[in-house]
């Protein structure tokens, strides 16, 4: 087949990838435009970008979809199939009729569970047992489309966003090869609107530690919002990123610290109690929470989450 193919992070690359390792004919690969980012805001290449590159496949970088230059030069690619991978704009109808067998899509859940822009995030934070990839018909709908296949994937007590989410990219990658070889025989499933739930993109606000929470939930905060956009909590005003924690036995006010010495940093939560195991101080490095301690001495009582 001639393959379109649109994706712009790491978990899109990985697909990409291995569509490129299997020999097909990916005539054309669309990622956002290139954004500053690094110290020096300079302009850089996305992963997509950087693996479309390295393959000597042809890139296309419009800041829209929209418009008729850009849909006449993807007519022009004469493509079998449009593959689609967190891709980041959205594709007008106009778009979706021009591949011969429309746009599949790579979503890191088991739809319709989590549709939407943080599927993996919001998975962890529901305290889901499993979650998975789901290869999809696009339509113009929030990934609504019919489904072709599904892969599961258990979800760890100990996942984090970050690692969940490498599992998914490699099972994404291996799930699209999969369905293309067998396009012929998949039959499209229709999605059960009634059991939908939808993944709203994450915010740095909401990623800020409600000490009121039971303590398992705020272990599931901490694992979710793991690397982006990282949960935080306030010390004497000043911000403190928590990278990872786990529930504890402990009773106090909401916020209150229990134990701070070389042995652990507990803090009260609205039921039970959260052990702090590696933090980030404004303007410092990740570090274990007792080598902070170590370094800076936090009297039992003092509140967190205070402005």
């Amino acid at each position: 087949m001639r393959i379109i193919f649109a994706g712009t992070p790491p978990f899109a690359a990985a697909a990409l990838d291995a569509l490129a390792a299997a020999g097909h004919d990916i005539v054309l690969v669309l990622t956002q435009p290139d954004r500053p980012a690094g110290r020096g805001m300079k302009l850089a290449p996305s992963a997509v970008k950087q693996t479309a590159l390295a393959h000597g496949l042809p890139v296309y970088q419009p800041a829209s979809l929209k418009t008729p230059e850009v849909q006449a030069e993807l007519r022009a690619a004469d493509a079998d199939v449009m593959v689609v991978a967190a891709y980041g704009l959205i594709l007008p109808q106009a778009v979706l009729d021009l591949p011969r067998f429309g746009c599949l899509n790579i979503h890191a859940s088991l739809l319709p569970r989590w549709r939407g822009a943080a599927p993996i995030q919001r998975a962890i934070l529901a305290g889901d047992t499993e979650t998975g990839i789901t290869i999809m018909q696009m339509d113009v709908g929030l990934d609504t489309g019919a489904m072709l296949t599904k892969t599961v994937v258990p979800i760890g007590d100990s996942d984090t966003a970050a690692s969940l989410h490498d599992v998914l990219a490699a099972a994404g990658a291996a799930a699209i090869v999969a369905a293309l070889a067998n396009y012929a025989t998949l039959v499209p499933v229709a999605q059960d609107d009634t059991l939908a739930t939808y993944a709203a993109k994450l915010s740095k606000e909401e990623a800020r530690l409600d000490w009121l929470q039971p303590a398992d939930a705020l272990v599931r905060a901490v694992r979710a919002y793991n690397p982006v956009p990282g949960a935080w909590t306030l010390l004497h005003g000043a911000p403190l990123k928590v990278w990872a924690a786990r529930a504890v036995a402990g009773a106090g006010h909401p916020g209150e610290v229990l134990h701070a010495d070389a042995g652990q940093l507990v803090v009260a939560c609205g039921q039970g109690a959260l052990a702090l195991l590696e933090v980030q101080p404004a303007g410092s490095k990740r570090m274990a929470a007792t080598a902070w301690l170590a370094g800076r001495p936090l009297a039992a009582g003092t509140r967190l989450g205070i402005e």
